[in-house]
């Protein structure tokens, strides 16, 4: 399963809101709706997150295996 808790983290180091990406980034409401609900990002989203975050994909997802994996 992909999470995207590291996201909401670097951009709360950033001083990025929600807010910021919809208004002066252009994302729409519904990417902001499925990154919170870790649903499908593709990759030109994870580019602008990183160009904006100045930061790496690792800084926005991670990995974590299903309960069957372990």
């Amino acid at each position: 399963m992909i999470s995207y808790a590291p996201l909401w983290k670097t951009m709360e180091n950033r001083g990025i809101s929600t807010y910021f990406l919809i208004e002066k980034k252009g994302f729409s409401s519904n990417t902001i709706s499925r990154l919170r609900h870790n649903m499908h990002m593709n990759t030109d989203t994870m580019e602008r997150l990183c160009k904006i975050l100045e930061c790496t994909p690792n800084d926005i997802i991670e990995f974590l295996p299903d309960e069957k994996e372990k």
